[in-house]
């Protein structure tokens, strides 16, 4: 009888403690990481306070004797292998690791700017690419253009006939081909010698009524020779003007393509610094992928090796631009997303991101909402591009990813941020002294279930001598969120025009 008294009537202890078992479980407990924490190795080894390159090294160096054989006449290769010279071949003599590092950031967040800028008022002025048609392919390689001022990565191209090298800026977020072509009106410095149309056999002037023409997104007409003029202007300033024309680009073990068009520019300012020009990639109907998409399929990848990898003697890998079916060299292994188009501006390569996972847990707090792409307005969305080193989140996302890392690098590596930052970067640690140090694991969610992995050196990297790293991603609040190429390096970035897809392959340098 007592004990059925009892539990008839519970005391206020028990009620208590049954009410808070009975409560669905707190957003708090959901968002704690796993027991285990998921972390990697990182080797914390700093910035060297030595110079960084040797002196002398340019265009002429990197091609040097084997450039003959480099743009031979043996025909076009499905598969190229080639020996990449990587940024700090471009460096000044007496430019240090640290100095270099500063330009890069002054300049990387000169093109957020403009991306933001372009993604929120552009309209559309790009078509699809045709279909793929035959076989073969081609590569380019692909060095830094980082020291000189100009875009992160070079790739090595031949230009005319006879092949005149030339390094052209890389770049994922423009379209048109262009070079500094003999005579100059206004030039700047560039590596290797200015390309005159008058000693190629196949260099053609474009007419003025041509549809070729009709594609410039700003463009006129020499009516004394019945010419096609183009012009381009980059939002730091930057311009270039000339002569639209056809050229045969030549590339690595005899791959030759005829007739692409590309501007010669004589007139020509701004921060193309030692690069001979600019090689589009975009999706616009003047960038060298939809050009040649005819012949060697809609489908290119490239791979950034790390910035390390040119001063390490015993290193073996090289960073590479390859079309053709070699592209998908990898694919199996690939983290595969649908390749998103934004139709208020063609060019750039959108991809769905919608989440992310720090230590093995995923990031709450991050809004797919703030990743989306809008296509009424053109705004929001994430880019692939190879110009943008660091990686731009939209504010709220930033924030969620930065909070998580934050609290489970404390929590599994005992690391806790150093006061203030360094430049763009707001979460740092001071690892003086340390050699190797655990970091929690950083993973990036895309559209379709693909989930990609970034090795630590990809997201926590050193700013200076003494030992500092840092988060290398940052906030935004223009709308764009952007994957940069510090993220990208390592991995074959596969876009699979054929398929509309953007895949990622690890490990493939």
């Amino acid at each position: 009888m007592l004990r059925s008294a009892m539990a008839s009537t519970p005391s206020p202890i028990c009620s208590l403690l049954l009410l808070v078992m009975l409560l669905p479980p707190s957003t708090a407990a959901l968002s704690k990481p796993p027991a285990r924490y998921q972390y990697h190795t990182l080797r914390a080894t700093p910035l060297s306070a030595k110079p960084t390159a040797r002196a002398g090294v340019g265009a002429g160096s990197i091609f040097g004797a084997n450039f003959a054989a480099f743009f031979d006449d043996t025909g076009n290769a499905s598969t190229v292998r080639l020996l990449l010279a990587h940024r700090e071949a471009f460096a000044a003599p007496n430019a240090t690791a640290s100095q270099l590092l500063a330009h890069r950031l002054a300049r990387d967040a000169a093109r957020a700017v403009e991306i933001s800028a372009a993604a929120a008022g552009a309209t559309a002025n790009g078509t699809r690419a045709p279909q793929r048609r035959g076989g073969g392919g081609f590569a380019a390689p692909v060095v830094s253009g980082l020291s000189q001022g100009s875009g992160e990565y070079f790739a090595q191209v031949g230009v005319g006939s006879p092949p005149t090298p030339a390094l052209l800026v890389l770049d994922t977020g423009s379209d048109v081909v262009w070079l500094q072509c003999a005579p100059c009106r206004h030039c700047y410095a560039q590596s290797g010698r200015v390309f005159d149309p008058r000693r190629s056999r196949s260099y053609a002037a474009v007419p003025c009524a041509t549809p070729l023409c009709r594609r410039l997104d700003t463009g006129g007409c020499d009516k004394r020779r019945g010419s096609c003029l183009y012009q381009v202007a980059y939002g730091d300033g930057s311009i270039t003007t000339g002569d639209l024309a056809t050229e045969t680009l030549s590339f690595a073990r005899g791959a030759r393509v005829p007739r692409v068009a590309v501007g010669c520019g004589h007139d020509n300012e701004g921060l193309f610094v030692a690069a001979g020009g600019l090689l589009g990639l975009g999706r616009g109907r003047l960038s060298l992928p939809t050009q040649v998409a005819r012949r060697y399929g809609r489908s290119f990848s490239y791979c950034l090796v790390d910035r390390t990898s040119s001063v390490k003697p015993s290193s073996t890998r090289s960073s590479t631009l390859t079309f053709g079916p070699a592209a998908l060299a990898g694919a199996a292994h690939a983290s595969f997303t649908p390749m998103l188009r934004n139709p208020r501006m063609s060019t750039f390569y959108y991809v769905r991101v919608v989440g992310f996972s720090v230590g093995g847990a995923r990031v709450r707090g991050v809004s797919e909402r703030d990743l989306r792409l809008d296509p009424a307005t053109g705004r929001g969305g994430v880019i692939l591009d190879s110009g943008t080193s660091v990686t731009r989140l939209a504010r709220p996302v930033y924030a969620a990813v930065r909070g998580a890392f934050r609290s489970t690098a404390a929590a599994a590596g005992g690391l806790r941020p150093s006061p203030g930052g360094f430049s763009l970067f707001d979460t740092c640690y001071d690892l003086r002294g340390r050699r190797v140090v655990k970091v929690p694991t950083l993973s990036l969610h895309l559209a379709g279930g693909a989930e990609v992995a970034l090795p630590p050196e990809n997201y926590l990297i050193p700013v200076d001598t003494r030992g500092t790293f840092c988060l290398a991603l940052a906030g935004t609040d223009g709308g764009v969120s952007i994957v940069g190429n510090i993220q990208q390096q390592g991995f074959r970035v596969v876009f699979d025009g054929d398929r509309q897809r953007v895949g990622l392959v690890p490990r493939s340098c």
